[in-house]
């Protein structure tokens, strides 16, 4: 078979038919009397040899392309999409929304299991999804979120709300966010009443989160589950960042944290195996965040802004 798949001649009408007439793998074995598999070698041989070269020719069309192939390749990453400058924080998580939900649009699949977390910008990535296509698709709050302020926030509304746009379904985690003591929530987290969400968490296909930073501007101060005296402890203890209201130090490690994280949902050391888990940031502010939730390999895809991204590089 070797033989077959190495013989010039065969390489050249195989790509021809392929690339430039538009011949699919399936007809072309059936015309050339080959399996589908062999045409696949041979297809692939022929690249590896030089005989057919692909090329991207508008690949300055996007922006920041090379910079995004950068990123991935240095940090490991998935996926990487940058968003350009933005003159305001509300502008830029507008953009990030933006770039998110497009991103979403063409990612999230039929039957798909989705987790979602909570934070503005996430409000923005929810109010920026217009065109759909998958079906059947089930959508999970990552973290709880019930009886406080900025309700649009929680993880509960912008799943739900996603539900709603993708005529899905949503399965709610009707809970505090946070509670005062770690063995209130390792019982809480056995109640039956919770346990769809949470069985939801280990099986999820993406996770969509907003990484943070613990300041009086943050999601979590917003949404009044954390005191003011509680971030200037967390800032003083060299806190990085935070997923899920869920605290690491720019290693990503949670241990020097664990007391300040009794949260409801799922445990961020899960979504290293979510198979893709988009994590999204913008700002400079961000940047130990951002490289502790990489250092932790909580995120394999990450959605940016230029600013962000150049600091990455040039750390």
């Amino acid at each position: 078979m070797r033989k077959v798949i190495d013989d010039p001649r065969l390489m050249v009408r195989v790509c021809d038919l392929y690339y430039n007439q538009g011949i699919s793998q399936q007809q072309i074995a059936k015309d050339l009397n080959l399996s589908r598999p062999t045409v696949s070698r041979v297809l692939a041989l022929a690249k590896e040899q030089g005989i057919v070269k692909i090329s991207i020719s508008n690949v300055n069309a996007v922006e920041h392309w090379e910079l995004e192939r950068r990123l991935e390749k240095e940090f490991g990453l998935r996926e990487v999409i940058i968003v350009g400058e933005n003159s305001s924080e509300d502008g830029m998580k507008e953009s990030l929304g933006e770039a998110a939900a497009r991103y979403l649009e063409y990612t999230i699949k039929d039957g798909n299991i989705v987790g979602v977390s909570m934070g503005s910008t996430l409000f923005e990535v929810v109010s920026h999804v217009v065109h759909p296509a998958a079906q059947k698709v089930t959508f999970v709050p990552l973290v709880g979120g019930v009886g406080r302020v900025r309700m649009e926030l929680h993880a509960n509304s912008l799943a739900e709300s996603l539900s709603r746009i993708y005529n899905g379904k949503f399965v709610p985690l009707h809970a505090p966010a946070r509670v005062s003591s770690r063995n209130i929530r390792d019982e809480l987290l056995k109640e039956d009443s919770l346990l769809p969400a949470i069985y939801l968490t280990q099986k999820l296909d993406i996770a969509i989160v907003g990484i943070g930073y613990p300041n009086e501007k943050s999601a979590i101060m917003a949404t009044g589950y954390f005191k003011e005296n509680e971030i200037e402890s967390l800032i003083d203890r060299k806190v990085a960042g935070e997923l899920c209201m869920q605290f690491y130090d720019i290693y990503g490690d949670t241990a020097p944290y664990k007391d300040d994280n009794n949260v409801i949902g799922m445990d961020i050391s899960m979504l290293r195996s979510v198979p893709r888990s988009i994590g999204i940031a913008g700002g400079v502010e961000k940047l130990r965040a951002v490289r502790g939730a990489i250092n932790g390999h909580y995120i394999n895809t990450l959605i940016t802004d230029i600013e962000c991204a150049e600091a990455l590089i040039s750390e």
